[in-house]
């Protein structure tokens, strides 16, 4: 251990849990340089930090595709671009459906429920559907409805708004900087306006993204930078799990350390932030990497599958809470 390396984390620990004052895009690629041997060391502070600005209840969120594959967008990432020889095609869920699946991811004991469309953006069809779907489940049961259906007109915005909505989902996905490698159709800064106006209407304001796409260290922390300046209510961070037939199919997941390093290094970015466990996790942390991500910054999780990948069975995910003696948060504290 070297003196240099202690003064870091001492300096977070003064910054961040003592006055819960963010790290900046420079002191987080500080956290991202720590050698293994301090790991431990770095999990524990953002634990630390988690506790103390969030609390110990953890969010539990199911999601569902109401619309997958087909979408015009090349982000190469994902298997449900239309432009890619990747296994997945267009399908639509229908209102039974997605109501079925409203009282399943209620029955684990989660308090939000996201429907998810892989479009550019919603058109009248997509609208009218989402609208009939977020009524038939609030007719059923009690659960808080996010969405993500791409980037929004103003007209959207209020629309969704208006429907009762909790929060609305729309990731950055990387740095400004590295988002050209990423994707080509559209712009970082169009994302950027439909999180704009979604805060404005009064919804909560969800968006993280995906690490391991090949950012370098200092393109990460400018990520984490960027969603502190945004200040959402929640950040999803995915890990990369190369899909067959996308342009980062061929790409290799990070390794269990460095995913643990990211999870830490963004919760001290975001101190009071809901920091959500998303895909790519079982492949990059398997069950340990899971623990440890609990007890390193995370204070919330997608149960079940996601939306092209399978994720662990929701069971293990609550059994594991249990054991770790974290409570999943009740859903009149997220009204």
């Amino acid at each position: 251990m070297t003196t240099a390396r202690t003064d870091v984390l001492t300096a977070a620990r003064a910054q961040v849990l003592e006055q819960g004052i963010g790290l900046t895009p420079a002191q987080v690629r500080e956290m991202l340089d720590l050698p293994d041997e301090r790991l431990d060391d770095l999990l524990e502070l953002a634990h630390a930090v988690r506790m103390r600005w969030c609390g110990p209840d953890v969010e539990v969120e199911g999601i569902i595709s109401l619309k997958t594959g087909g979408c015009p967008e090349d982000c190469h990432f994902c298997s449900q671009s239309g432009l890619f020889a990747s296994p997945v095609r267009s399908a639509w869920l229908d209102i039974p459906m997605l109501v079925e699946a409203a009282k399943q991811t209620a029955k684990t004991g989660a308090t939000e429920f996201c429907i998810v469309a892989a479009v550019r953006g919603p058109d009248e069809r997509l609208m009218a559907q989402v609208a009939a779907g977020v009524q038939a489940i609030r007719d059923e049961l009690d659960i808080n409805i996010a969405c993500s259906l791409g980037m929004l007109t103003q007209d959207q915005v209020d629309r969704l708004a208006e429907m009762g909505v909790h929060r609305y989902n729309h990731n950055l996905e990387t740095a400004r900087s590295h988002f050209p490698n990423v994707v080509t159709t559209h712009t970082w800064e169009e994302r950027w306006e439909t999180l704009r106006m979604v805060r404005a209407a009064g919804m909560e304001v969800c968006c993280g993204g995906i690490v391991g796409m090949g950012e370098t260290l200092d393109q990460r922390a400018e990520f984490a930078g960027q969603l502190a300046e945004l200040e959402p209510d929640e950040v999803p961070l995915n890990f990369l799990n190369p899909r067959p037939g996308t342009p980062f199919g061929d790409l290799e997941p990070m390794s269990g350390p460095d995913a643990l390093r990211t999870v830490a290094a963004f919760r001290l970015a975001l101190p009071r932030t809901i920091l959500r466990f998303a895909g790519g996790r079982e492949i990059t942390l398997g069950d340990l990497g899971a623990r440890k991500g609990l007890l390193g910054g995370i204070n919330a999780v997608i149960v079940g599958n996601y939306l092209t990948t399978l994720g662990r069975p929701a069971e293990s995910d609550i059994d594991l809470l249990g054991e770790l003696e974290m409570p999943i948060k009740a859903l009149n504290e997220t009204l």
